[in-house]
């Protein structure tokens, strides 16, 4: 039989509220009264209700995490740092997918916020202005991370125009001049694509090179065969030596297709990606790519939900955090050096 606070209670010889105090740790007991009643609680092997300690104390130690789809490699990253962070103070993860469902996303808000978590974090590709909405109502501190729509509000990230600023230049030291540029246009004026696009357009004016843009409904093998004759008669018209990508499955999709189409990379044509992702690492040619500090976004953002709960506020202050940008060079682009005329 399950023994209850009033066992604990009767065999320490003490009040029932005494016994709350020290599980709670909330007001000074006595010394003897403390041993008695941890006494008992070990010898009765006493389990306190968790869900009704954290309705009377307002602390479940619990965050919830809901994302798009836990087989996303960016999105294990940051659940790692998550986690781990989590442990170190304590706390422990509720986590639920959605698998690109906008309706399941509140679904599982709801759920959390019954399960009487501290803090939501929502790790997605997509928009969902009814979750927002949703978060606000209930004021809690949460954080959206999006690695495709802009979040006006607080997150960890890093400078998408320098970076990719940072990567074409990088392609020009290389010996590169007739740099295409390759991004998602969908939605394209209010996703992190227009600053990745800003900063490719920004590098090529500073050296008065030839801007040359193409663009794809989305980062799937489908959406580059869609547009591979334009691609491809993009390269050859304009004798392109090298692409900038806004995403690592963009690029490695692009790789396929160019290759299909007897174009080699880095042979013919160099190929640069944004992620830094597993899959940009056992490609061959590997991949030339942004690396995203995945881990140390899902670090920062549940400090920060832990910094807010501990200030007792009820919303994340501050407009966010910018992380170091760094390149990993790799196989993917070609050095090309000029004859002298």
């Amino acid at each position: 039989m399950t023994s209850t606070i009033k066992d604990v209670a009767k065999m320490a010889d003490v009040s029932i509220s005494t016994v709350s105090r020290v599980i709670n740790d909330s007001k000074p007991v006595s010394p003897e009264a403390r041993r008695r009643v941890l006494h008992a609680i070990d010898v009765l092997d006493y389990k306190p209700n968790e869900v009704a300690r954290s309705l009377v104390t307002k602390k479940s130690n619990l965050i919830g995490v809901i994302v798009e789809d836990i087989g996303l490699n960016f999105i294990s990253r940051i659940l790692q740092g998550v986690e781990e962070v989590g442990k170190m103070y304590n706390y422990d993860i509720l986590l639920s997918s959605s698998y690109k469902d906008l309706k399941t996303e509140v679904k599982f808000a709801n759920l959390l916020l019954q399960k009487q978590v501290e803090g939501i974090i929502v790790v997605s590709n997509m928009q969902n202005p009814k979750l927002e909405y949703k978060l606000e109502e209930a004021k809690i501190p949460h954080v959206l991370i999006n690695n495709f729509y802009q979040v006006e509000k607080f997150q960890a990230s890093i400078d998408f125009e320098k970076a990719s600023k940072n990567m074409v230049e990088l392609l020009m030291k290389k010996g590169h001049k007739k740099i295409a540029s390759l991004a998602v246009k969908k939605d394209i004026d209010r996703t992190l694509e227009r600053f990745k696009v800003k900063g490719y357009e920004k590098a090529m004016e500073e050296h008065n090179l030839k801007k040359v843009q193409l663009f794809v409904d989305g980062w799937q093998s489908e959406n580059i065969e869609k547009e591979k004759e334009k691609i491809i008669k993009t390269i050859k018209e304009e004798n392109i030596t090298a692409i900038f990508t806004t995403y690592d499955t963009l690029a490695i999709n692009l790789i396929n297709v160019l290759y299909d189409n007897g174009i080699k990379v880095p042979e013919d044509v160099s190929v640069t990606g944004f992620g830094g992702g597993y899959l940009s690492s056992i490609y061959r040619p590997r991949l030339t790519t942004v690396k995203m500090p995945y881990y140390d976004i899902g670090a920062i953002s549940i400090r920060q939900i832990l910094k807010t709960i501990s200030n007792k506020e009820k919303e994340i202050k501050g407009e966010g955090v910018l992380l170091p940008i760094r390149i990993l060079e790799r196989e993917s682009v070609k050095e090309i050096k000029w004859k002298r005329p």
